[in-house]
């Protein structure tokens, strides 16, 4: 048990672009009280009555429009950077990755580590900003597995990079490349962060306000401004704002006729950038008037990303493993 691993986790996916599998899928991560903190006996009946009995079939027209070769996006993107990081790694750490609803499951992968003789483990939630919501249950998984075992492993845990030099060095030189492959100059860059609904805020979650120093810190390494939006509404509560959608359909009006969006709270591509960003705000900005519009693709497995995991991993490895 002298091996350290490191797993990568992930918020999760469907196992086919499917409405059946999506039914699973949402069943498992909308029954999260960390996702929805409303009573159980509020909010079952409202779950498996009108919520799964119609969300999944539009959802699952959703995955089938960006669903590649070698699964969803989130997977293939996550499974990539756990490849690129065990090369990078070496056989002084066992990298892995999971995902906290749907396969392969943290139970599954972090037994698999632990029997492959990891006494060490680092987990690495890849959400750059924390909330309760997405770090913390991530984190929850891991511990309730932990809690079923004779033998538990020494846990590390990756903390928020939000404001990391390292992450924003990343963001920056991503954006900046991936800007510079554009034929137009965009007037706007606009950085869309997942939504939260506005309660957790004011209940204390620390996310709002690492999503704006983000923002911020990018605008100023990229010396330009940083416009902050917050998207993927759900429900009647208050959320976060303003919202991505409704300010991609106002920009037109204010003369921003040519926009760049990027995603700098998910660690890779998704549903949410792909089918809600790429696809349906280019269409809220250009049929409300807008010319040009570009969707900046989130880190994935990039060299910036390399770098970046890089820097993290070895700092959180430091007296476990001697670089």
């Amino acid at each position: 048990m002298d091996k350290i691993g490191l797993l990568l986790i992930n918020l999760g996916t469907p196992d086919a672009p499917d409405a059946a599998s999506v039914r699973r899928y949402l069943g498992e991560f909308l029954s999260d009280r960390r996702v929805v903190e409303i009573p159980k006996l509020l909010w079952q009946p409202i779950l498996r009555g009108p919520v799964l009995l119609t969300r999944p079939r539009k959802s699952a027209r959703a995955y089938q429009e960006v669903w590649m070769e070698g699964g969803a996006p989130l997977a293939v993107h996550t499974r990539d950077t756990a490849r690129q990081l065990q090369e990078l790694m070496g056989a002084d750490v066992t990298v892995d990755w999971a995902m906290r609803y749907g396969n392969p499951s943290v139970a599954t992968r972090l037994k698999a580590m632990i029997d492959a003789g990891c006494g060490r483990i680092l987990l690495a939630p890849l959400y750059p900003q924390y909330c309760a919501a997405t770090t913390a249950t991530a984190l929850d998984a891991a511990y309730a597995t932990l809690a079923g075992l004779r033998s538990q492993p020494a846990i590390r845990t990756l903390p928020p990079y939000y404001a990391d030099p390292s992450y924003i060095e990343a963001l920056r030189a991503s954006a900046e490349r991936q800007l510079a492959q554009l034929d137009f100059v965009p007037d706007l860059l606009l950085a869309s962060f997942h939504g939260m609904p506005m309660r957790t805020r004011q209940l204390g979650d620390p996310y709002h306000g690492q999503c704006l120093a983000t923002a911020g810190l990018l605008a100023q390494a990229m010396g330009r401004e940083v416009r902050v939006t917050f998207q993927s509404r759900f429900g009647p509560a208050k959320w976060l704002g303003p919202a991505t959608d409704d300010v991609l359909r106002s920009l037109p009006g204010e003369g921003v006729r040519n926009v760049a969006v990027l995603t700098p709270g998910f660690s890779a591509d998704c549903l949410e950038t792909l089918e809600e960003i790429a696809m349906r705000g280019k269409e809220d900005f250009l049929s409300s008037g807008g010319s040009q519009f570009a969707h900046l693709s989130c880190l994935n497995a990039s060299p910036e990303a390399m770098v970046l995991y890089r820097h993290l991993i070895d700092r959180e490895l430091a007296g476990w493993l001697e670089r």
